[in-house]
């Protein structure tokens, strides 16, 4: 199977740049995987297609600003030209750096620019443009296969603070401006509470409070686990070849109550329905390693599914669309058919629907 078995044109005008207003207003593709029929309709009417006696299962990582702009130590700090980080301006002499996953109490996984000029042994200087000396130091200890670096900083008990007053939102290369202060709040679901992700699980943005209560009055439970989104959920397929492929690894936390709810939902032969692909990938993946039942516990997982996989736990979805050849749309292909998924795609393209993450979803049962 290849990589470009999963391509598809998308017209850049679809991809959206901005949030609705009202997280609920998405428009929803609902896909029934079994007789490959889809049809349109509107978030807000999720409610109406879960049964009584539903599963629904949450991820409630929180989006923290992931993104940093700094200057490689002993560099002085150019005046600033221009405030908006998505300039040539901005970024002309500073480093970028995105920080996707947290390896220790001071060592991060990270993607960096300028890649090329940065090595092993930089040192980086983030919050220059400020009075004083720098509010965060770090240093590249290592380098990944696929250019990610390894950062050390400098250990001090307010680091998250200092990185809430520094980062910036770290919103996909495809929304083509800076990040605002409306992002801080949109780019985060109404449920977030676990930070430690460097993107938003999407499928997740449409839910409202008023939706939440809704879908409880149809007797459907609603449970949360927590999948930090990395580098495993966004990074591009380097290989031609499907199954050559390897994810990088993301970490994830089921706690002994969600666990046990959701092996007594099995048990008792209740759909599960995953939201986003983070939930899915973070019980398949924990039902592959407990044979079958959802296991308690802090976990690593570089799961890649693509059709031929069995699914043992997720009976329906809630997904986003994504970008053609990616390991996520090979998932949803996985869950409901590639023909199927492409041909609903095609649709949504003819339909004007918004794509990726601050775009409209689908609901496949």
């Amino acid at each position: 199977m290849l990589v470009s078995d999963f391509d598809f044109h998308l017209p850049e005008e679809l991809i959206a740049q901005e949030p609705l207003v009202d997280r609920a207003a998405s428009r929803m593709l609902a896909l029934n995987r079994r007789t490959a029929a889809f049809r349109d309709d509107l978030f807000r009417n999720l409610p109406q297609h879960l049964r009584a006696g539903d599963f629904l299962v949450l991820n409630n990582s929180r989006v923290f600003p992931a993104r940093l702009f700094g200057h490689r130590s002993g560099e002085r700090a150019q005046p600033l030209s221009a405030r908006n980080p998505a300039s040539r301006e901005f970024l002309k002499g500073r480093v970028e750096v995105l920080l996707t996953r947290q390896l220790g109490n001071n060592e991060w996984e990270a993607l960096v620019r300028p890649g090329r000029k940065l090595g092993v042994g930089e040192r980086l200087s983030f919050g220059e443009d400020e009075p004083g000396p720098p509010l965060l130091e770090a240093e590249i200890i290592g380098r990944g296969e696929y250019g990610e670096r390894r950062l050390r900083f400098r250990a001090q008990p307010d680091f998250f603070e200092k990185l809430e007053r520094l980062g910036h939102v770290p919103l996909p290369p495809y929304i083509s401006r800076a990040d605002c202060s409306a992002d801080r709040e949109r780019y985060q679901t109404v449920f977030a509470r676990d930070r430690g992700s460097a993107a938003a699980p999407t499928a997740g943005l449409h839910f409202t409070p008023e939706i939440l209560d809704q879908i409880r009055e149809r007797d459907v439970d609603i449970v949360e686990v927590t999948l930090h989104v990395g580098l495993g959920t966004f990074q591009p397929l380097h290989e031609e070849v499907i199954e050559m492929n390897s994810l990088h690894i993301e970490s994830y936390e089921i706690s002994s109550a969600s666990a046990d709810a959701v092996n007594r939902a099995l048990a008792d032969r209740r759909r599960v329905v995953g939201v986003g692909t983070t939930v899915v990938r973070a019980l398949e993946h924990s039902a592959e390693e407990g044979r079958g039942q959802i296991v308690a516990g802090k976990r690593e997982t570089n799961i890649f599914i693509y059709p031929g996989f069995e699914f043992r736990v997720i009976g329906a979805m809630l997904t986003n669309f994504h970008l053609p050849r990616s390991s996520l749309l090979m998932l949803v292909s996985a869950f409901a058919g590639r023909e199927s998924v492409l041909k609903a795609y095609a649709h949504a393209i003819a339909e004007r629907y918004r794509f990726f993450s601050y775009g409209d979803c689908m609901f496949i049962e």
